[in-house]
């Protein structure tokens, strides 16, 4: 199972408001997923972007492979460990 920390759209449309999830990458984009672990909102000036660092941190570390926009997200909230995705296997 791979596991992907990725966005999923809420809100109404013309106005976005996305999740960050953390999901089987097999599943839909707002589909099921496993664990809530930030929130961001593209509408305000400058956008709000608001993550559970502990949480990111857990499952990077378990495995979790971010998708490249939420690479540049969790760069743009501070997180230091964002860059660096979970060691490959092997």
């Amino acid at each position: 199972m791979a596991v992907t920390i990725r966005l999923t759209r809420t809100g109404a449309k013309k106005k976005p408001f996305y999740r960050l999830v953390v999901a089987d990458s097999r599943f839909p984009r707002d589909g099921r997923f496993i664990d809530v672990v930030g929130t961001y909102d593209p509408n305000p000036n400058p956008p709000a972007i608001r993550v559970n660092q502990e949480k990111i941190d857990s499952w990077l570390k378990r495995g979790a492979h971010p998708t490249s926009t939420v690479k540049s997200l969790l760069k743009k909230a501070g997180l230091s460990g964002a860059q660096t995705a979970a060691p490959a296997p092997g």
